[in-house]
């Protein structure tokens, strides 16, 4: 395949990417190893990468240790499984920032396994380089929920029915909409000429109406259930 045309974007995409990125604190655990070469590189020097790794269990010392807010980790390593070793941290730090990397589409097992263990993020291996690992780097790094658009039917199944204790308002849909595209309560504020404190107004009812244990959770269950779009970067399309 001649990916002569789409150069560029790539290096846009990197370029922008570093941005988004900075200061972030991470930690890569890839089982390929150019690949893992190649993000450390996109995200340097901006972001902080604590560590970069090729088996589970030095990505586990590193969070461990290290305490990052995003990691990034594919589900085929060079020792370990990635998809196990990512819902355990998660369960064992919930406030880290998961975003997992899929070899393929097909294995829907895995795919289940990682909705259900919390982990914040889903992309295909092949979307490196394109708009949808950027977005979801964006999006996850920031708090939000992205899933590759080819994983979203296994997101959603189970979830067809079901929703809210009580309706959303429009303006509750609208906070919680930029939450799950991993906005802080300021940027939420500043997208809908709101104070920081009617922003936290609005999602705390936003938590009760679901209910939902926290943000994070109340967006999952915003997209489980329709209730708003997914996350989309226009800059990333």
């Amino acid at each position: 395949m001649d990916l002569t045309p789409i150069l560029a974007q790539f290096q846009a995409n990197a370029s922008h990417s570093r941005e988004l990125l900075r200061d972030t604190r991470m930690v890569l655990c890839l089982g390929n190893r150019a690949m893992l070469t190649l993000l450390a590189g996109q995200a340097m020097p901006s972001a902080r990468v604590l560590g970069a790794f090729t088996a589970a269990r030095e990505a586990c010392a590193a969070v461990e240790r290290e305490r990052p807010a995003l990691l990034v980790i594919s589900d085929v390593l060079e020792e370990g499984d990635g998809i196990e070793t990512a819902v355990s941290l998660k369960a064992r730090h919930p406030e880290l920032h998961v975003l997992l990397l899929l070899h393929q589409e097909h294995r829907l097992h895995a795919i289940r396994r990682a909705i259900e263990g919390d982990c914040d993020g889903l992309v295909l291996e092949s979307s490196f380089g394109s708009g949808a690992l950027l977005a979801a780097l964006q999006v996850v790094s920031g708090g939000g929920i992205f899933i590759d658009r080819p994983l979203r039917r296994e997101f959603r199944r189970g979830h067809e029915t079901g929703g809210p204790l009580q309706p959303l308002s429009a303006r509750e849909l609208e906070v919680l909409s930029l939450v799950a595209n991993g906005r802080k309560n300021t940027e939420i504020g500043r997208a809908l000429f709101l104070s920081a404190e009617t922003v936290k107004t609005h999602l705390g009812k936003v938590l009760e109406k679901l209910p939902a244990r926290d943000r994070t959770h109340a967006a999952v269950l915003g997209l489980r259930w329709g209730l708003i779009d997914w996350p989309e970067v226009e800059h990333c399309r």
